[in-house]
């Protein structure tokens, strides 16, 4: 208990500093972590799971308690305060430190990973609605560029929250939720393999899992 309200203290602290990075006044809740983590260890093979936004290390608690011995996990957050919290959880905080040796934290932006060993599962806790039509594109391309053929990429937005929003706002504003929409949209129906709606969530969200077809599958659906 005192290491949640530990995390809502500092979630909270960088949501006022800066909203537009961080997206959410509060941690994930636990079934939206378990929902992001699905598909961590369903593989008969070691895996290369790299999360996005990690914040204080909501849904990373999920990630790291499928970790098999065998499997590897990045960790890619920009907010120095958060990661100094994921630090110090991967030293001392059960069951991060379990895995420590198989994780990394790295301060600095998704977009300077390098791809020479793509990852079979990608989990982005990203505020992609706060971004512009070019940012949110430019993550999907890398996004794509990191993950190997046939593997999962997870995420999740509030439900309704960007149409409501478009409702409610006008020219540019409304011109930009449309485009993120849009971005989206061209990704999940051709990809999306399963969508989780969590509604006990603080808003309630919905997880998108999209499954990025083999370049044999896509070469023989043509």
């Amino acid at each position: 208990m005192s290491q949640r309200l530990s995390d809502y203290r500092v979630f909270w602290r960088e949501f006022r500093g800066n909203f537009h990075a961080t997206g959410a006044v509060m941690p994930s809740g636990r079934l939206l972590a378990r929902a992001l983590a699905r598909f961590v260890g369903q593989s008969a093979r070691p895996q290369r799971v790299l999360e996005v936004g990690p914040g204080t290390g909501a849904v990373t608690r999920a990630i790291v308690a499928a970790l098999r011995p065998d499997d590897r996990l990045d960790l890619v957050e920009l907010n120095a305060e958060f990661v100094r919290a994921l630090e110090r959880r991967f030293e001392a905080d059960q069951p991060f430190c379990d895995v420590a040796e198989q994780s990394r934290v790295l301060h600095r932006p998704v977009e300077s990973l390098e791809d020479e060993a793509p990852y079979d599962l990608i989990v982005s806790g990203l505020p992609l609605n706060n971004f512009s039509v070019p940012e949110v594109e430019n993550i999907l391309r890398v996004f794509r560029r990191l993950l190997r053929d046939g593997g999962h990429l997870s995420f999740f937005e509030y439900i309704a929250i960007r149409s409501a929003r478009a409702m409610v706002s006008r020219g540019a504003e409304r011109a930009r939720l449309r485009g993120i929409g849009q971005a989206l949209a061209r990704l999940l129906e051709p990809h999306e393999v399963r969508r989780e709606w969590v509604w006990p969530n603080v808003p309630p969200a919905w997880v998108h899992h999209v499954r990025l077809p083999a370049l044999e599958e896509t070469v023989a659906g043509e």
